[in-house]
């Protein structure tokens, strides 16, 4: 850090030419903040300048005229004025646009000879590049307000919408103006506007919905919003809940899923895949799935490696550390042989990593009795209950947030805190609106 600034004080102080020759930092902002901190007062600063003229737009439309009426030449024009002929050509341009030019131009459009129609061509550009400008308005408020896209077509909006638009911009533009151009009849303008400030019946419902979604950290969609609510004893309408949820955009993040690859090669022979893509278990125990993921932050990279149920999707053991080793599949295994009874000996099915080939996992599998099980290699969908654990994982977990300042300590905490909300809290609509644990004690098995 001192060598890199000492070579930009020696140097001509340039920030450019320093990061070439020293070969650091990797950006001009952190060698920045560094003399600051080390050299401060030393860094140059460009100033930013402008004029302190300024010119009413009626006289920038009487020198556009005498421009392009002029006798002699438009340097002669400028200098009267005390501007740049640059300038002159600028406000010229706003004004007529850039297709209409002087009268001595033979081959390009010629403006009027007399100086009021040349006034009313002003005028009607004028009118135009304000009906632009309105167009424009109403697009970025509907980007801004609704949500909507950029080139969406303000007259096949709902007129709900339109009149959350025309509210924004009535301060700005006449409403009539607004209902023209998006096509709202000013009755129906004023029965939306009364309809806005109606008292909300479902003000209590909307504040309970609000609170689910935080309480539950932005994971639960209107689904198990609606199966809270329910539990809760209040009957409503699923779809009054799912619109009430994009009223208050109360929106589940989601991500792109990158998959941990952990296939080396054939370690060992692979053996059957005996789970066949059925999922589904009538006992617990009997079923099995385990695969590793990645967590990229930061800080650096966490991986996860646990053990599903295929019976209630319960997360049996898992373990968590900065390195994809044998020792994470093996303690998670270790782990989860505890749970079982003397007469349990269930189906554990993976993919085609390495992990799973290791003379320990091996050794581990069969001392304990469970039967191996793998998917074909680079088949997905032979362990897709696994991936759609993992996928709801990250989209309410990990997706959607900033991971900055967050050490791996505090991300394998947060992780192992999802982990244990998910067996204990979380409801899944597949078991009546009961979290894991809970249904397990509904029908009599401990978690």
């Amino acid at each position: 850090m001192q060598s890199a600034v000492n070579h930009y004080q020696a140097h001509g102080r340039s920030i450019s030419r320093t990061i070439r020759t020293v070969g650091y930092p990797s950006s001009r902002t952190t060698l920045r903040k560094w003399l600051d901190l080390l050299a401060p007062g030393e860094r140059k600063v460009r100033i930013k300048r402008g004029s302190m003229v300024n010119f009413t737009q009626e006289q920038k439309k009487e020198a556009v005229i005498e421009l392009c009426t002029r006798e002699g030449t438009a340097s002669a024009v400028a200098n009267k004025l005390g501007i740049s002929r640059c300038s002159l050509y600028k406000w010229r341009n706003e004004l007529l646009g850039k297709g209409v030019t002087s009268m001595t131009k033979p081959d390009k459009p010629t403006l009027p000879d007399d100086k009021d129609a040349l006034l009313a061509e002003i005028e009607s550009l004028e009118k135009q590049i304000y009906r632009q400008q309105m167009e424009l308005d109403v697009l970025n408020k509907a980007v801004e307000i609704i949500k909507k896209g950029p080139g969406i077509d303000p007259r096949k909006l709902r007129n709900k919408e339109k009149t959350s638009l025309i509210d924004a911009l009535e301060k700005k533009y006449p409403l009539n103006e607004l209902l023209g151009l998006t096509g709202l009849r000013k009755s129906s303008y004023y029965y939306q506007k009364a309809a806005l400030v109606r008292p909300d019946k479902y003000a209590a419902l909307r504040s309970r919905v609000k609170e689910l979604f935080a309480e539950n950290l932005r994971r639960y969609g209107y689904r198990r919003i609606h199966a809270a609510i329910k539990r809760g004893g209040l009957i409503v309408s699923e779809k009054i809940i799912r619109r009430i949820m994009a009223e208050e955009r109360l929106v589940v993040p989601y991500g792109k899923k990158r998959k941990y690859n952990s296939y080396k090669g054939e370690i060992s022979p692979a053996v059957e895949n005996l789970i066949s893509r059925d999922f589904h278990a009538a006992l617990p125990n009997a079923k099995w799935l385990t695969d590793i993921t990645e967590f990229r932050i930061p800080a650096g990279k966490v991986y996860l490696s646990p053990i599903i149920d295929c019976f209630d999707g319960l997360v049996v053991s898992w373990t968590i550390g900065t390195s994809p080793d044998a020792e994470l599949v093996n303690t998670m295994l270790d782990d989860a042989i505890c749970t079982l009874a003397d007469d349990e000996h269930p189906v554990l099915h993976s993919d085609r990593g390495c992990h799973y080939r290791w003379p320990g996992w091996i050794s581990r599998m069969e001392n304990a009795g469970l039967i191996r099980s793998m998917s074909k290699k680079g088949c997905s969908p032979d362990n897709s209950a696994c991936e759609g654990f993992f996928g709801r994982l990250k989209n309410e977990m990990f997706y959607g947030r900033s991971w900055h300042n967050v050490s791996v300590e505090q991300f394998i905490d947060g992780l192992d805190g999802y982990l244990r909300w998910y067996n204990e809290e979380r409801i899944k609509i597949s078991l009546g609106a009961m979290s894991p644990a809970d249904y397990r004690k509904a029908i009599g098995i401990a978690a």
